[in-house]
């Protein structure tokens, strides 16, 4: 599949010096732009290279740890799966980012916090 770098390029530069900060918490799941990555870094889709992600940790208005989310079910210690919105999603664990807030588009839920203390867990496993 070839990645359009060039059409993302123009995309990040609007996040980069347009895009307001949107007031965010720890366990929300938001459509954030990703972008177009490289090689097996999780990109975003559609025209503005949108995925959602969980915010994991929030160090301040400005950036925060998250983790994109797919809806393919995986299995095994890289990955978590929740319900959300009554469709089940599964976080891939692996590719926890620092992420800046400009990339936050908006608002898709949240995660139940039982769910997410368990998947701290499991990421504070993988970490260690």
């Amino acid at each position: 599949m070839k990645k359009d770098f060039q059409k993302w390029h123009t995309k990040k530069t609007w996040l980069h010096e347009e895009k307001q900060r949107p007031f965010f918490h720890e366990r929300e799941v938001w459509w954030c732009a990703l972008g177009a990555n490289v090689g097996f870094e999780q990109d975003g889709r559609g025209e503005s290279f949108l995925r959602p992600v969980v915010i994991v940790k929030k160090f301040n208005k400005e950036v925060f740890w998250g983790v994109p989310l797919t809806k393919n079910q995986k299995k095994g210690k890289f990955y978590f799966a929740f319900s959300l919105g009554g469709e089940m999603s599964t976080v891939i664990l692996s590719q926890l980012r620092l992420v800046d807030s400009k990339r936050l588009q908006y608002k898709l839920g949240d995660i139940k916090q039982l769910e997410f203390d368990d998947m701290r867990k499991r990421l504070t496993q993988l970490l260690t």
